[in-house]
């Protein structure tokens, strides 16, 4: 063990979130793997939570709706716990960790950011969100509802409703239709 590892310390004893970083796309493995790993050092009282922060989203792929989760934070998890010899190890030496932010001084992630996270995912659980960016004058397809198979063009976003204003010709007649974003895909250019 280096002279800086030797400097890590639990002030206070109360526990903090400190934010680790870790494989992309391996954060999951990462949170069971840790969980087993502090299982196995019989160290549940040194950790708290372990938090993943991710959000309900819905996708069009190839013209189907499709939920998904999206993390907020990719290559991330917080991961409450005192800070020690011992519980620095445990995380650092799982696999898929890369590290601490902060190396090997780890900083606590504050509790109001912690509690805006938290609060993020709690709103996100409510209704998924759609996962599209549109622009005006994007060229769409109307996939569902009354206008289904149409295309037209973005006439105005409102991203705070998640809806689209599109311009689909009827009968010869550019006429506005206010859809949500899961109504339209956007045709590539």
């Amino acid at each position: 063990m280096d002279s800086n590892e030797q400097d890590i310390k639990n002030e206070g004893g109360n526990m903090k979130y400190y934010a680790v970083i870790v494989h992309s796309n391996y954060e999951s493995k990462v949170k069971l793997a840790l969980l087993e790993n502090i299982k196995n050092a019989n160290a549940e009282d040194m950790f708290g939570e372990i938090l993943l922060p991710t959000e309900t989203v819905q996708q069009v792929v190839r013209g189907k709706k499709r939920i998904a989760e999206r993390k907020f934070f990719p290559g991330y998890l917080f991961v409450e716990m005192e800070l020690n010899d011992t519980s620095w190890h445990i995380v650092k030496d799982t696999n898929k960790v890369s590290n601490f932010v902060g190396n090997q001084s780890p900083t606590p992630v504050s509790p109001v950011e912690i509690a805006n996270i938290k609060n993020r995912m709690q709103q996100s659980g409510e209704a998924p969100k759609a996962v599209v960016h549109f622009d005006e004058g994007d060229t769409v397809k109307v996939i569902d509802g009354a206008f289904g198979g149409f295309n037209g063009t973005v006439e105005a976003v409102k991203p705070d409703k998640q809806k689209v204003v599109v311009l689909v010709s009827i009968f010869g007649r550019a006429t506005p239709v206010e859809l949500g974003y899961t109504q339209v895909e956007k045709l590539s250019s």
